[in-house]
């Protein structure tokens, strides 16, 4: 199978587009001009939307810098978030400190995106290790240094209340928290919204619950939840899955029909929501924000994308039933085997953001760096694979080195 050299370019980046106020005649006629509808391409819309933020930067450099502290996790796909939220806030000229996690020494540090820290210490940025139940030990001061804490860390009360209890005492404004739209039951009206019923035993919903009791006066709240995410640094393999595959000339096997609707995210738009929360705080106070982009795909339609990526001509998709083939979907498919899809309306409509996830690009962005670490020349085992192809009457594929 042959792939392009075009296939390996990185996409180009997107700046994110916010809607922001203005005073002085000039800045209102920026604003006018750069809320005009940009005709959509694909090749287009990178530029476009970059052009816009650009025209933009001069009236956000007047707003407030303030000091933000990102409480980070050292594992799984969320740590890139507080990665990608920290150079945003540096760009726009604000105070960051990002307290990771556990030691500096641990091999896990070896990995992106914390091997890419000296990118936030090159830009004036702080990072330190620690343990967040003593969070001001850890950070060497109170909460009063920082005018706002981001816990991208716990999963439930017991990891986020002492972070949330020391923000408070100590007076911070105000304390955002990265929960998960995987506490959203299952729906007959997929897309998810902000207000849809949510499983109570998560523990997601315990932290938002009581961040909605601590947090009121003149200190505020806002939750955040993300589904799937792409982008540099995220070292959870998700689109690599169908990389390893297509790269090697062997099905992509999905459970179900392939239909089911998913949402992927470059985190870039998700580091952006957040950015804006941050300059508008009143208009993110107590509020719940689906952090996802406004476009759902389908698997099949991932699998396709993911070979366009890759430069392949076509791909072979391969549908299953877990169940008659005997194994667990959760460990053989990245994805859940259902719809799982909600959408960005609180943010577009308390905030003015907008998402530039552009998937056909970002994925040429992430197939580059695949291709650049030499995984798909590497041997690689695809048992589970196997077993799924006899189940359904098709001669395992051969394993190519």
């Amino acid at each position: 199978m042959a792939f392009s050299a075009a296939a390996a370019s990185t996409a180009t980046a997107f700046a994110s587009g916010r809607r922001i106020s203005a005073s002085s005649p000039s800045q209102q006629q920026m604003l006018r001009h750069s809320a005009q509808p940009l005709p959509f391409s694909r090749s287009a819309f990178p530029r476009a939307v970059a052009s816009r933020a650009a025209a933009l930067s001069t009236v956000r450099a007047e707003a407030k810098k303030k000091s933000v502290l990102i409480v980070n996790t050292n594992s799984g796909g969320h740590a890139v978030i507080g990665f990608y939220f920290a150079k945003e806030l540096l760009a726009a000229g604000h105070a960051v400190t990002v307290l990771t996690v556990g030691d500096e020494a641990s091999d896990k540090m070896k990995k992106p995106p914390f091997s890419r820290f000296s990118e936030l210490t090159g830009a004036g940025g702080k990072t330190v290790w620690g343990d967040p139940s003593d969070v001001g030990a850890a950070v060497g001061g109170g909460a009063s240094a920082f005018d706002v804490v981001l816990d991208n860390n716990g999963k439930d009360l017991d990891a986020v209340r002492p972070v949330a209890d020391w923000a408070k005492a100590s007076g911070v404004g105000q304390f955002l928290f990265i929960s998960s739209a995987g506490i959203y039951k299952p729906t007959d009206e997929p897309p998810h919204v902000e207000g849809d019923a949510v499983k109570e035993s998560a523990g997601h919903v315990a932290v938002e619950s009581y961040l909605a009791e601590q947090f009121t006066g003149s200190s505020s709240w806002a939750s955040f939840r993300p589904q799937y995410m792409i982008g540099s640094g995220n070292n959870k393999d998700c689109e690599e899955w169908f990389f390893d595959r297509i790269v090697r000339g062997r099905p992509v096997l999905i459970p179900g029909n392939g239909m089911q609707l998913t949402n992927i995210t470059h985190v870039r738009d998700l580091s952006s929501m957040l950015a804006v929360a941050v300059e508008s705080p009143n208009a993110a106070a107590g509020k719940v924000f689906n952090c996802v982009s406004d476009r759902a795909v389908t698997l099949d339609g991932m699998a396709r994308l993911c070979a366009a990526a890759a430069g392949a001509a076509a791909v072979e998709i391969v549908h299953y039933d877990p169940a008659a083939a005997g194994v667990d979907a959760k460990k053989a498919f990245p994805f859940r085997n259902m719809h799982f899809y909600a959408e960005p309306r609180a943010a577009k409509e308390a905030l003015g953001w907008a998402s530039t996830t552009n998937l056909p690009e970002d994925l040429k962005e992430r197939y580059a760096e695949y291709a650049a670490s030499g995984r798909g020349e590497k041997d690689m085992a695809f048992d589970l694979d196997d077993k799924i192809l006899a189940a359904v009457g098709k001669a395992p594929a051969s394993v190519a080195a």
